[in-house]
């Protein structure tokens, strides 16, 4: 049976076949500002917290979710928490930034992406099965739904930034997921990317030259 998810704000009614948590149970603080994001999107990016660690029941994670947002809000002074969606090893889905709205979890990369993130260090060892099968189905939901492009391609977000997310283990494992793309391989490739708007790989161009 489904879980029903419903957004108050936008009237918005989703049944879901898996654990989800919307920003209201895990008490989420409200976003400073927020822009939409046009969907449907072409890729979508695998991240891994690394910290906070992984959480395995609801009240860990929902802690795990207003430490993050905190972290991004406060520290680095972003509008939200920067993930559209996060998966705790509780086979829960918990709602970051949501289906319509932009994220920042991938620089350069947002405006084309939802961003998932496995709540956890998953450098040595990939995450729990079931919080593997919600990642999925959430992707799989996300198609359903007409958020995410039926052809979209599935990447970790090492190779779209100069980092170690989402871990050795998680990307080995992604990597075995249907709709794993190996392009991009990093960052150097973002200014082939097709479905990136000219205005980014203009900006990315210019930032290379600066750096040489």
């Amino acid at each position: 049976m489904g879980v029903l998810a419903i957004d108050i704000l936008d009237n918005e009614v989703h049944s879901y076949n898996f654990p989800f948590v919307p920003r209201s149970q895990w008490h989420a603080r409200g976003a400073k500002q927020t822009t939409p994001l046009r969907t449907p999107v072409p890729f979508v990016v695998i991240h891994h917290t690394y910290i906070p660690p992984a959480c395995y029941d609801k009240e860990e994670c929902c802690a795990a979710m207003r430490q993050m947002q905190c972290m991004h809000m406060d520290g680095r002074g972003w509008w939200d928490i920067g993930y559209n969606f996060a998966v705790g090893s509780d086979g829960a889905a918990y709602e970051g930034r949501g289906w319509e709205t932009l994220g920042a979890h991938a620089l350069h990369f947002n405006s084309v992406s939802i961003g998932i993130t496995l709540i956890g260090d998953w450098r040595t060892e990939i995450p729990p099965a079931r919080q593997l099968k919600t990642a999925k189905a959430l992707i799989a939901a996300g198609v359903e739904l007409g958020y995410i492009k039926p052809d979209y391609k599935l990447v970790g977000h090492r190779q779209v930034r100069a980092t170690e997310c989402p871990g050795q283990a998680l990307f080995e494992e992604i990597q075995t997921w249907d709709h794993y793309s190996p392009f991009p391989n990093s960052v150097a490739d973002l200014i082939n990317v097709k479905e990136l708007p000219d205005s980014v790989k203009e900006n990315l161009i210019a930032n290379t030259t600066a750096v040489v």
